[in-house]
């Protein structure tokens, strides 16, 4: 951002002239003084604007001069020209009209008037005239005068200081409004000054209120606010200005988006995703979540009733800035993974979703991802009746799609909501920056029938197809784990498989030491990574939507609401298959403790340290081996092993994701020194 400072301007100057009478008298005593006398100059007649002195006056005049020749500094040869001030307002230039004539004339009058009615002595401290204060041998005077001419002095720096205090300040304020495109009102919300100039009457009166008018927006920073009802696939462009620039790339390492990326087999994917910003989940904002009763955001925009809509709306407005973009370009990223779930589109009779609200965010958080150069990864996190029946879905509990009472309908709804769109995002402005269009993030296949998930992601993928999209359409392995899709969803070019690795959530690899969890993610995981590329093993393009570089699944709300931990043996889950209720660290003891591991990122050792960066460019390096990786996710409002934002803070993450120090062809430590209790 640039600051540039309005230049400075000499200021007019002034001279006081001696009065003509005075000046030849004074031109006389420089003469005595300095010895340099120099040539007067002599005044036509018809200039003169005093009127004539008496002798007796004249007398009284040249006594008062005689008196005031002994004063050996109080007049220069010439006096100092003093700047005149400007004032500025409204940015124009306004200057004083010199004074110097008319105060040369009523000078003279003056005098001239007081020494012919005899009343001298109210010369004194008048230029010319004599003031006792000023009189040789008084010292109170001369302290006097110095005193006032410093305080003055000091008044006109103080008032310099601080007049280019706010000029400079404005500037820095004016600077930064027009990068965001918004700035903060007085009581801390957006100040949505790009509404200045637009007419609440321009708004339909039918669209009044809705969220089609940018006056019912919460925040409408980097927004276009004139008012359109303009669609695609049914799906407003509100927000959207008509021109767009795909010019721009993340860093030196990756193409601009308007230029071709290539083959992810050649160049994976290095993404974040950001997640709890659009489709909300506890762990990672915890503070949305602490009412009794409130474990998803079907709990919360319950609760929340009326207040549900201002809630959320501020959340999508201040979680995700276009700071946001910046910073992960700035960390070597270049794809960011964007989950949104169907009430961003649509609700139905029943739901207590905000309905649209995300929709506006979703595509500007598009834009400033195109600004920074960053590639796109749709990722539809929620679907009609929940596709897993995990709190990240929506709701917690049941599986209703394709699944239970109105699971053949929740399939329907789910496929006309990619019917809508897939026609908006096939339009030209998403077909350089949106690379992966997800279907349906983490269908619990192993709760589904296969066949069912099969048919309805063929019929999806043929049906985006078919309006026009060209990204990778992506699809999750659904935990059936990656060898078990060799031969299936064959046929479908540009099909990508979507996997999603951590040891945390496995009660079996949650209990593995600190080297064994680095050698795991360099051996296990790349051979993983390499069978499922090749369809003679497995599926073919494969690529990991969410891995985290956590070692333990303590972080709160992490495991659903008030579910506890596998670590600690406190996960009840209410499913015998899957619930942990002892210790289950690598000592399996009561030891197991999850302070330690929830403490704040300033408590790791530097040995600790260490294993977390391994850690996770371990999983780098084999997840690069596939199509590449979106590490889950950006921001959390405390976890930090599960933040790529706190991570970068703490040091536990590589300064460029594109060079990291370790790449599984070094020797992993024994981490001896770790307690495995954390």
């Amino acid at each position: 951002m640039d600051h540039r400072e309005s230049p400075r301007r000499k200021r007019r100057e002034r001279t006081y002239h001696d009065s003509r009478d005075e000046r030849d008298e004074n031109r006389e005593r420089r003469k005595s003084h300095s010895g340099n006398p120099r040539r007067s100059r002599q005044r036509p007649p018809s200039e003169s604007s005093s009127q004539a002195l008496s002798a007796d006056s004249l007398a009284k005049l040249n006594l008062l001069n005689q008196q005031g020749r002994s004063r050996t500094h109080e007049v220069a040869e010439k006096r100092a020209r003093r700047k005149r001030h400007r004032e500025i307002v409204d940015e124009k230039i306004v200057v004083e009209k010199s004074r110097r004539q008319h105060k040369r004339k009523k000078r003279r009058v003056v005098s001239g008037a007081l020494l012919e009615e005899g009343k001298s002595e109210k010369l004194r401290g008048i230029r010319g005239g004599r003031g006792d204060q000023y009189e040789e041998g008084s010292d109170d005077g001369r302290k006097k005068k110095k005193l006032w001419i410093i305080i003055g002095g000091a008044l006109v720096a103080l008032i310099l200081i601080i007049v280019v205090a706010v000029v400079v300040s404005k500037k820095k304020s004016s600077g930064s409004s027009s990068s965001t495109g918004g700035s903060t009102g007085d009581n801390g919300s957006p100040s949505n000054s790009n509404l200045n100039g637009i007419s609440e009457s321009s708004i339909p009166a039918a669209a009044k209120g809705t969220d089609l008018d940018p006056f019912s927006w919460y925040d409408t920073t980097d927004f276009n606010v004139t008012y359109t009802n303009q669609t695609y696939g049914d799906l407003p462009i509100m927000g959207l200005n008509t021109s767009w620039d795909d010019s721009k790339a993340p860093n030196s390492n990756s193409p601009a988006i308007g230029s071709a990326w290539g083959s992810y087999a050649d160049r994976p994917a290095r993404g974040v995703n950001l997640g709890g910003w659009l489709s909300l989940e506890p762990f990672i904002t915890p503070s949305l979540f602490g009412q009794n009763g409130v474990i998803d955001e079907w709990t919360l925009t319950t609760f929340l009733g009326s207040q549900a809509k201002s809630t959320l709306e501020k959340h999508y407005a201040t979680f995700v800035s276009e700071q946001t973009f910046i910073d992960i370009a700035n960390a070597g990223l270049d794809h960011v993974r964007i989950p949104f779930s169907y009430w961003a589109v649509v609700t139905y009779d029943g739901d207590p979703y905000v309905y649209r609200a995300s929709w506006r965010y979703l595509l500007r958080g598009i834009e400033w991802a195109r600004k920074h150069g960053l590639r796109i990864n749709l990722d539809v996190h929620g679907l009609p009746g929940s596709q897993n029946g995990w709190n990240h879905s929506g709701r917690q509990g049941a599986i209703g799609w394709l699944n239970g009472t109105n699971g053949a309908l929740n399939a329907q709804r789910s496929l006309d909501l990619h019917d809508r769109l897939s026609k908006f995002f096939a339009q030209d402005r998403y077909k350089n920056i949106v690379t992966f269009y997800g279907l349906a993030n983490e269908p619990k296949m192993t709760a589904l029938q296969t066949s069912d998930v099969l048919n309805w992601t063929s019929s999806a993928y043929t049906l985006v197809r078919k309006n026009g999209v060209s990204a990778n359409v992506v699809f999750g392995d659904g935990f059936m784990g990656l060898a078990n899709w060799k031969g299936k969803l064959t046929g479908y070019n540009g099909l990508v498989l979507d996997v999603h690795q951590y040891v945390i959530f496995n009660k079996d690899q949650i209990v593995y030491n600190h080297t064994t969890k680095v050698n795991y993610a360099c051996t296990g995981w790349s051979q993983q990574s390499e069978q499922s590329m090749s369809v003679s093993t497995g599926f073919g393009p494969t690529i990991v939507a969410e891995w985290s570089q956590a070692d333990t699944d303590c972080a709160p709300n992490l495991n659903n609401v008030g579910q506890g931990n596998r670590w600690e043996g406190t996960y009840a889950s209410g499913d015998s298959s899957t619930q942990v209720l002892s210790p289950n660290c690598p000592t399996k003891s009561s030891a197991c403790s999850c302070s330690s591991a929830n403490a704040g990122a300033s408590t790791y050792s530097s040995g600790y340290k260490q294993f977390l960066q391994m850690f996770a460019e371990a999983q780098m390096a084999s997840f690069e081996k596939g199509w590449g990786w979106f590490y889950w996710t950006w921001k959390t409002e405390s976890a930090t092993q599960w933040s790529y934002q706190l991570g970068l803070k703490a040091g536990i993450l590589p300064a460029k994701a594109y060079a990291p120090d370790f790449n599984c062809t070094q020797t992993v430590p024994s981490f001896s020194g770790l307690p495995e209790t954390y």
